[in-house]
């Protein structure tokens, strides 16, 4: 079958993102099927997509869906509009049944099945279209796929999660050349799965709740093709790379041996890193360690379910400082058990660590599969039942929300290292221009105080 991956994902604000989810669509489908990627990233507006998809004539069309809205509160931003027209686009040029799937539509299947009117949908792990693919090619009864959705149908079979996810990166794909000319920037994934269980997160949902581990060596192989493509910059999409503190040491060091010499970053919980763990990952090529923090008070910690400490914070802080490496914090308030006196505690604290740059979310997104949910349903903040799929965010009881955004605001007056949310469009424009003038990486490093 022709098959026809369209990544829909156009948000660019703080940077590009590398659509590496059809990296492993492709190559669990490419050996039976011809497969053919279009990523929107490419596209000023409809008529190219309309030209991709008459040149290629597909038998099938799948549409990922990354992003659902910006999750900030000071400047809300929903994408389901954009993704209603661009299946309305899909659907005008093509008869080809249309499948969903992707991280965003996981969350949201139900709801994106009915106001795309899709005819299949993928729920977690997109490799699973092989299985479709084949079945429908053949066919046979589709009954008994995980994950797949039917238009029409209210259940999806659920997991199991696959046990290896094997990727191969092609640098002459047509869409990898935007990613190297913006930002130089390509995106690698050594687990999937997350042991932590955070009020707000989806992973778990997602990805599921134990730890799958992609064998080291695969993964330096991975970063030395991004070499080879052009590469200068890549991170580590892992809901936390030190989650599993001794996999994530033995993935840097097959980087060292395999290589490996352009700069990384990655996401990391702040927790308490076994002796010369930084410096460690340090030697392999990291430079920024981005750290979800969320707050630094410790009850509000415990709230928000977090297996940390604020000592635990500024140990982990310190401790990446003094290797050398660059330093972010991402903080988010107004979750559950959020107060005035936390507020001014956790902006009292953060004065207290150096050499950084700090990203203040205001307002916690409510998700569904998520603790959160559950806390407010049963504070009557949301129905049990209620559609999420408009950015609703949580209300804490003790604390009037648009009071402590100012609070932040003024708090963050104009350092250049306390950014309010992503940045916005106009860091979004900014780093546009930085990246087309040869400058790669993350950049937020310039701004560090």
């Amino acid at each position: 079958m022709k098959v026809l991956l369209v990544s829909a994902n156009r948000l660019t604000s703080p940077h590009p993102v590398y659509p590496l989810g059809l990296d492993y669509v492709c190559q669990a489908i490419s050996a039976n099927h011809q497969v053919e990627i279009l990523d929107m990233n490419l596209f000023e507006d409809d008529r190219a997509l309309k030209g991709g998809i008459d040149d290629f004539q597909p038998d099938i069309i799948g549409l990922s869906i990354r992003n659902i809205d910006n999750i900030d509160i000071t400047d809300p931003k929903s994408f389901t509009g954009y993704y209603v027209q661009l299946a309305k686009v899909i659907r005008a040029c093509s008869k080809a049944p249309l499948v969903l799937g992707g991280s965003g539509f996981t969350i949201f299947a139900h709801e994106l099945m009915n106001i795309l009117k899709a005819d299949y949908g993928i729920i977690g792990e997109g490799e699973r279209l092989s299985l479709l693919l084949d079945r429908l090619e053949k066919q046979k009864d589709l009954s008994g796929i995980p994950g797949l959705i039917i238009k029409g149908s209210k259940n999806a079979i659920p997991d199991p999660w696959c046990k290896a996810f094997p990727r191969v990166f092609h640098a002459d794909s047509s869409h990898v050349d935007f990613y190297l000319k913006k930002g130089g920037m390509l995106n690698i994934q050594t687990k999937r799965g997350c042991l932590f269980r955070c009020v707000y997160c989806t992973y778990p949902h997602i990805e599921g709740k134990n730890l799958r581990l992609a064998p080291p060596h695969e993964v330096a192989e991975t970063a030395v093709r991004f070499q080879k493509a052009g590469a200068k910059y890549f991170f580590v999409t892992d809901s936390a790379f030190n989650v599993d503190y001794l996999h994530s040491i033995q993935v840097a060091m097959a980087f060292q041996k395999a290589g490996v010499s352009i700069p990384w970053g990655a996401f990391f919980a702040p927790t308490k890193p076994p002796e010369d763990y930084f410096k460690i990952l340090a030697d392999s090529g990291l430079t920024h360690v981005e750290f979800g923090t969320e707050s630094l008070c410790d009850p509000v910690l415990a709230n928000y379910r977090k297996p940390f400490k604020t000592a635990d914070v500024f140990q982990a802080h310190h401790k990446a400082v003094d290797a050398g490496l660059y330093v972010a914090h991402y903080f988010i308030f107004g979750g559950p058990g959020e107060t005035d006196d936390s507020v001014t505690e956790t902006l009292s604290n953060i004065d207290k660590l150096n050499k950084t740059v700090l990203f203040l979310f205001c307002g916690m997104r409510i998700y569904p599969y998520t603790a959160l949910q559950e806390i407010a349903a049963k504070e009557g903040q949301i129905k049990k039942t209620q559609n999420l799929l408009e950015p609703v965010f949580y209300r804490p009881l003790a604390i009037d929300m648009d009071k402590a955004v100012d609070l932040i605001m003024k708090k963050a007056g104009s350092r250049p290292n306390w950014i309010i949310g992503a940045g916005g469009d106009k860091a979004a424009l900014t780093l546009s221009k930085i990246y087309d003038r040869g400058f790669s990486g993350p950049l937020w490093e310039f701004l560090i105080r």
